[in-house]
């Protein structure tokens, strides 16, 4: 088992599952927790997580420097290795080389950390801007960056790396995180997806009792999984309602129930399209907007659950949802609100079931396959609970929807007819809330602008823009303004997670 230390990251949870990818049961404790709880639990290793202060800030999530002496093997991630160092006797300092995204580093010793790797450099990711600047007595050097940082050291049982090796992106990263598991802690093999339903699957038959359940299934992957697994779970106990918030994609309301029909025993439609567009009326801040669809969405299960008797209301919420709205384990920054945990009003009559609370979307996709989901619905692209509402920058509006849904239309059919749809994990449209000079049969324009979105990532956290050739964005350029009225310029974002977030609100 390897107990991770939580020091207000946005990675932490990641830093789980990457260790339950190796098959070794991994908790989360805060920093708070005494160095003694800790050798109680008995842990293979220790990991110490990123977050977002300095060492030196007075809300800094300093541990106690005994976690550090328990003779227990440590990894220290990006402000983990900071508070080793300055725990420990080294010197942290904040700089003007502050490292973001991709960044390039250099093997400098022989650190398990890197043992079967056969690259002397690696491109990682980075985020952060304190360094080390100067060792703890007794550590090397292990790798450097390429604005010359420490980018990991070791001495003994304890190492510590300044960049990520948990997202998908940093190259070698599982392996890293193998090679301290595996091969420094020799960890226990004792997770696997099936241990994980069991053991769900106990705790919400316990908890629903002989009560029925009802959830919001949208067609995306984790409130789709989660439906079809509680319908075979719980039987009739369980009703699942998919809910057109009028802020859907073109023909979505009709294909997902065709496909969750057969899957899900009761499958229950409800048209509030109305009252959702009628309350986002003039409303531009996304914030409020997701508040607003939250508290409806809430407003609308529960009128549903009151006819049936319902008391727990299941959600598809998946870990990135949780830790970009509020805060796990004490010290972690809010990034936005998801409609499903921060926009959900304080007092609710219904009681959450949220099984995939802790998981990701990878993770969830998998359980979808071993289920018996299909390979189109475990595949599909995320489509975000507020919708369009997200994706139109702005106030909404009947007109803004209709053109957008075409726009997202063309693209992602143009996706799919030339085989990229499933090599990248997200892709839509948005609209933007200003409009430019075009010329369209030699007479000037003024009209919308369209901007296109595609990542990869496995996980969420991270991601990288997909890299299109000239030649497609061109050709979906084309047709997105030669088919819409009212559209005069397409844009592709290559933004990276982080700085950006893979949705534009």
């Amino acid at each position: 088992m390897i107990t991770i230390v939580d020091c207000g990251s946005q990675l932490t949870q990641n830093i789980a599952r990457r260790v339950r990818e190796l098959g070794t049961y991994s908790e989360i404790v805060t920093h708070k927790t005494p160095a003694s709880e800790i050798a109680a639990r008995k842990p293979d290793g220790i990991i110490i997580s990123g977050g977002q202060f300095s060492v030196y800030d007075d809300k800094a999530p300093i541990y106690n420097k005994a976690v550090l002496e328990l003779g227990i093997p440590v990894l220290g991630i990006c402000y983990g290795q900071q508070s080793i160092a300055h725990l420990l006797g080294g010197k942290v300092e904040s700089t003007k080389d502050r490292e973001y995204g991709r960044t390039k580093i250099e093997i400098k010793s022989g650190s398990k950390l890197f043992d079967g790797i056969d690259k002397s450099e690696l491109i990682v990711w980075m985020s952060h801007g304190d360094i080390v600047k100067a060792l703890p007595c007794g550590f090397t050097e292990a790798a450097i960056s390429e604005n010359g940082h420490i980018a990991s050291m070791s001495k003994d049982n304890i190492y510590a790396v300044q960049f990520h090796p948990e997202v998908d992106h940093t190259e070698y990263g599982r392996k890293i995180l193998q090679n301290f598991v595996d091969g420094v802690c020799h960890a226990d093999k004792d997770w696997n997806n099936k241990d994980f339903l069991e053991r769900t699957g106990s705790e919400i038959r316990e908890k629903a009792g002989n009560d029925i359940v009802i959830g919001g299934v949208s067609g995306g992957v984790d409130s789709s999984v989660g439906s079809v697994w509680l319908s075979q779970l719980l039987g009739d106990q369980y009703h699942a309602f998919f809910v057109n918030n009028g802020l859907l994609r073109k023909n979505e309301d009709t294909e997902v129930m065709q496909y969750l029909d057969p899957l899900i025993k009761n499958l229950h439609y409800v048209d509030a399209s109305g009252e959702f567009l009628d309350k986002l009326k003039g409303v531009t801040d996304p914030d409020q907007k997701r508040k607003i669809i939250g508290n409806t969405f809430i407003e609308v299960f529960e009128r549903e659950a009151k006819g049936i008797g319902a008391k727990y209301l299941f959600q598809g919420t998946l870990y990135p949802d949780v830790i970009e709205s509020v805060p796990i384990y004490g010290c972690s920054s809010k990034i936005k609100r998801h409609h499903n945990v921060g926009g959900l009003p304080d007092r609710m009559n219904l009681k959450l079931i949220e099984p995939w609370r802790y998981l990701f979307k990878d993770e969830v996709r998998k359980i979808g396959e071993a289920i018996g989901v299909s390979h189109e619905i475990v595949w599909r692209h995320p489509f975000p609970g507020p919708g369009l509402a997200v994706r139109i920058i702005g106030d909404i509006t009947p007109e803004k929807l209709a053109l957008l849904r075409e726009a997202d239309d063309i693209y992602i059919t143009e996706l799919k007819k030339t085989g990229q749809y499933e090599k990248i994990a997200q892709a839509f449209a948005v609209m933007l809330p200003s409009k430019t000079v075009g010329v369209m049969g030699d007479e000037g324009t003024y009209q919308t602008v369209i901007g296109l979105r595609a990542v990869t990532t496995n996980d969420f956290m991270t991601s990288d823009c997909y890299p299109f050739d000239t030649g497609f964005l061109t050709g979906v350029s084309g047709k997105i303004i030669g088919k819409i009225k009212g559209v005069n310029r397409v844009v592709y974002d290559v933004t990276q997670k982080p700085p950006g977030t893979i949705e534009w609100e």
